[in-house]
């Protein structure tokens, strides 16, 4: 849908009237639940699996409910990108930023691959890094020390780094990096910058846009807002710069991860899932921007509370990387709303309350409207402390790179109305 905009795109995708006249007119996607395809003869059945011809023929191999969310996946986070993108769906989050950095991984003889990447990231990533791909493969994992200085990334690169990595806001810091900085990097020595966008989702930040190769999100948290459904996603631009990987895979990525190593593992998401996140998807823009504005002025109201010692938030001047929050997150299209364009920070933020670790697990108890849930991005709020749940694996396995302090509470903002949130909030966090 050339020259659409962005709400068009989630709410329209790759489903259109022409397709639709192949569905009996149905108004809104069909769910292609059957695990295969029959076909006509042998001829039409060679043809396809040999994709020389129209058809889908096994549900690991694609599925017609699944390629109508990859293009509107591939077309929301390309949007305004001047690049041709397409994009791999995964079950999980974390399958997609298996599937998105091991292909890159494959060892020359006598030669050690590096990966170049921000401590800021999720618990289960840091334990993908440095367990699987450091202890298991032997791959050189180089965390740089401080990720809002560009220096210390460029001092970590040699010819054997294979990818730069960064997660943008961080779970649960919610911390973030210069993009465009880092994609001249990452181009200077012909690899690729990978970028994980999950908690910005593209109707906020679009790493494409500023230079990123690869973006990867878990179609669990805003995506599918409405919790019912996991799924990840892996967004390439095509003609990528990858050192010593074969032509095939520099100019459509994302495709040749369908077509092999996602075909091959079996990491695909179901039928049913794509389903459901295509129907949450169609209100991303309005829901995230609801959820956007409503976690600032509640970071803006626990900031200024006697029993709060100190609260994580881009929006906030006191946010180490708020510098970089304003350049970069923008709501898509505001600008088209009759004023000028707006920044939203996103639906995640954590504090601290006064007591230290007793008094936060006496917050969290106190909760009512709040859930207590591992998961984010939904449309209830939740809340956890990551350093006794979602980051404890990795610290009890030695691979955490940044202390989450153990008294921090992540709170993600759902549409529940502002004044319930903070009146939530506010007793909880009442003096015993």
């Amino acid at each position: 849908m050339t020259g659409a905009r962005f709400t068009t795109l989630a709410v329209s995708g790759a489903y259109d009237h022409a397709e639709s006249a192949h569905h009996l007119g149905a108004l809104s996607e069909p769910a292609h639940l059957a695990t295969a395809q029959s076909f006509p003869s042998m001829e039409a059945m060679l043809a396809a699996t040999a994709e020389d011809g129209d058809g889908w023929v096994y549900t690991r191999r694609g599925n017609p409910t699944v390629r109508i969310l990859e293009h509107t996946v591939a077309a929301l986070e390309g949007y305004r990108v001047d690049a041709s993108v397409s994009a791999a769906l995964t079950a999980t989050g974390m399958g997609a930023i298996t599937l998105a950095t091991m292909p890159l991984l494959s060892a020359a003889a006598g030669d050690r691959p590096n990966i170049v990447a921000s401590p800021q990231c999720y618990g289960s990533t840091t334990m993908v890094f440095d367990k699987r791909y450091g202890q298991e493969r032997g791959v050189d994992v180089r965390w740089v020390d401080d990720p809002l200085t560009v220096g210390d990334w460029a001092r970590h690169i040699d010819e054997r780094t294979r990818f730069l990595y960064a997660e943008v806001p961080s779970n649960p810091t919610v911390q973030l990096v210069d993009i465009p900085a880092l994609s001249e990097l990452a181009r200077a020595a012909g690899v690729p910058l990978i970028v994980d966008a999950t908690l910005a989702t593209p109707a906020l930040l679009r790493p494409l846009a500023l230079g990123a190769d690869i973006v990867v999100h878990s179609l669990t948290k805003a995506a599918g807002a409405s919790g019912r459904s996991m799924g990840g996603a892996v967004i390439a631009r095509h003609g990528l710069e990858l050192r010593g990987q074969p032509a095939e895979l520099s100019a459509d990525y994302a495709g040749h991860l369908r077509r092999g190593p996602l075909r091959d593992m079996g990491a695909v998401i179901s039928p049913f899932n794509a389903w459901t996140i295509l129907a949450d998807i169609r209100e991303l823009r309005g829901r995230v921007d609801v959820m956007s504005r409503t976690a600032l002025e509640v970071a803006r109201h626990l900031e200024g509370h006697a029993g709060v010692v100190e609260v994580f938030h881009p929006g906030l001047e006191s946010h180490r990387s708020n510098h970089i929050a304003k350049r970069d997150m923008w709501l898509v299209d505001s600008e088209l709303d009759g004023g000028e364009a707006e920044n939203r920070f996103g639906f995640l933020l954590c504090f601290r309350p006064a007591g230290g670790v007793r008094a936060a697990h006496e917050v969290m108890d106190r909760l009512a409207l709040v859930w207590r849930a591992n998961n984010l991005g939904q449309v209830r709020s939740t809340a956890t402390i990551p350093g006794a749940t979602t980051h404890k694996q990795a610290a009890d396995a030695g691979t955490a790179r940044v202390p989450v302090p153990p008294d921090m509470v992540r709170l993600s903002i759902g549409m529940e109305h502002l004044d319930d949130i903070v009146a939530d909030l506010d007793q909880a966090l009442r003096a015993p």
